[in-house]
């Protein structure tokens, strides 16, 4: 038992000095992605991942800030250390895993296939063949339709930003788009301009791309910092915060996705 007890005790006695270590994190954010990121008409950067990020910063007694950038280059732009930190909606792949690290689990969400009301019976590839349909680039949700779709005849067209994706698919020029569930139907189909829109059967399934949820990523180097952001993220869950916050943007479990 005292061997056991050992390795914890120093565990629990390490944690509050590494937090006290870090005194400002820097995020790395696309703010294209209500409700998880955008900006408010004073520009500032608002959403439930800024949310979370001034929790856990608030729980290691750091500072926050927060650093603009194309989801697309997220990965080289933290690898290069322009911060230190991804808290963009960022899923967790084993492609992405081979480049950086990630914090424990932020959410999981629902992957779906948004089309004008009756234009798709289903997200199927005999369906969407010759259509063309738009994703993020760089996105879980292109990997997924490159995946699936791109060598069946479906013309796939990846855009910097979900809002760019969203636009042509108002104008008519992409059949569909592959969203994230919450962000199509928070920024799009519960605004006028998506009421003639919908989603397209059920949430897309891979359990490599999408079961492992998003997270926060970091420099594989950063074991430090990946180390205290796992325990400021226990914490938040722990104690009602990350439940307080949740509810504010979403009716149903965004921590699970049910």
């Amino acid at each position: 038992m005292k061997t056991f007890m050992l390795p914890l005790l120093a565990l629990l006695i390490s944690a509050p000095t590494l937090a006290n270590n870090i005194k400002e994190i820097r995020f790395g954010v696309d703010p294209t992605f209500a409700p998880f990121e955008s900006k408010d008409i004073d520009g500032k950067v608002i959403g439930f991942d800024v949310d979370l990020g001034n929790a856990i910063c608030q729980k290691l007694q750091a500072k926050c800030v927060w650093v603009e950038n194309n989801f697309d280059g997220i990965i080289p732009a933290l690898k290069a250390r322009k911060f230190d930190a991804i808290l963009s909606g960022m899923y967790v792949t084993d492609k992405r895993k081979e480049q950086i690290d990630f914090s424990n689990k932020l959410y999981n969400g629902p992957v779906f296939l948004v089309a004008r009301k009756g234009a798709f019976t289903a997200p199927d590839v005999k369906v969407l063949k010759g259509k063309t349909i738009g994703v993020e680039q760089g996105s879980a949700q292109e990997t997924y339709a490159n995946k699936y779709w791109r060598n069946a005849g479906v013309n796939v067209v990846a855009y910097q930003g979900a809002d760019r994706v969203i636009q042509d698919l108002e104008s008519g020029r992409i059949d569909g788009a592959v969203l994230s569930g919450v962000m199509a139907e928070y920024s799009f189909l519960k605004k006028p301009q998506g009421k003639d829109y919908a989603f397209v059967g059920g949430a897309l399934q891979d359990n490599n791309l999408f079961g492992a949820g998003a997270a926060i990523g970091l420099r594989k180097d950063d074991a430090a910092l990946r180390e205290a952001i796992n325990g400021a993220i226990a914490e938040i869950l722990a104690d009602g915060t990350y439940k307080k916050l949740a509810s504010q943007y979403f009716s149903f479990d965004i921590y699970s996705g049910a």
